[in-house]
């Protein structure tokens, strides 16, 4: 147990518990400023570490933000994940449910992974693509294993670009909502919901 200085035993973190704390502050910095405006001083100042046993764990800078927005990708194809057997018109509602739940309890983490195309470095938009795509197969992997959608879109040379065109929609969606957008959190899924059903319409 470690000392701080009012003289009160903390807890010393573990390894991965430490590496957690590191991207929730990195999340909230990179949400809030652009790439090149957030600092690895700043982050280890705020989680209460040298900027030496920040490096332990990220090399570089570009290595700690990439780190970010993996944490989130994985966050939301987790959490995003279809139900196998149950039919996309009948879980659809329930997964964006379940999407904007996160979208608003880790609105850092969201914001900070769709920043991550803006940054200048060209390693870390190649993180953030490769999750884009992820979603993308995801979705596209339910649709195809869908008995109302499969058949159809086995015809459709168009559906994956309606899947990555309904994924941009949905982000911009969430971000403005974020922002104040005054739409509760029901006529955000139902817009969602709407949009992707039209764009899979016959």
């Amino acid at each position: 147990m470690a000392v701080d200085q009012g003289g009160r035993a903390r807890r010393r973190l573990s390894t991965e518990e430490r590496r957690e704390q590191l991207l929730a502050v990195g999340a909230r910095l990179f949400s809030e400023s652009p790439y090149d405006e957030v600092w690895i001083e700043q982050v280890a100042e705020i989680a209460g570490v040298s900027r030496g046993l920040l490096y332990h764990y990220f090399s570089a800078k570009r290595d700690f933000f990439a780190a970010v927005v993996e944490r989130e990708s994985e966050r939301m194809l987790r959490m995003t994940a279809p139900v196998p057997g149950v039919p996309v018109r009948a879980q659809l509602a329930a997964g964006l449910d379940t999407y904007l739940e996160y979208v608003e309890s880790h609105a850092h983490g969201y914001r900070a992974f769709h920043r991550a195309d803006a940054a200048g470095d060209q390693g870390v938009r190649r993180v953030y693509r490769r999750a884009l795509a992820a979603q993308e197969r995801q979705i596209l992997a339910a649709l195809a294993a869908d008995p109302e959608f499969g058949p159809v879109l086995e015809n459709r040379p168009d559906t994956r670009l309606a899947v990555r065109g309904w994924l941009a929609f949905t982000t911009a969606v969430c971000l403005e909502w974020l922002r104040g957008a005054r739409l509760g959190r029901e006529q955000v899924r139902d817009l969602c919901a709407r949009a992707l059903l039209g764009l899979l319409a016959p």
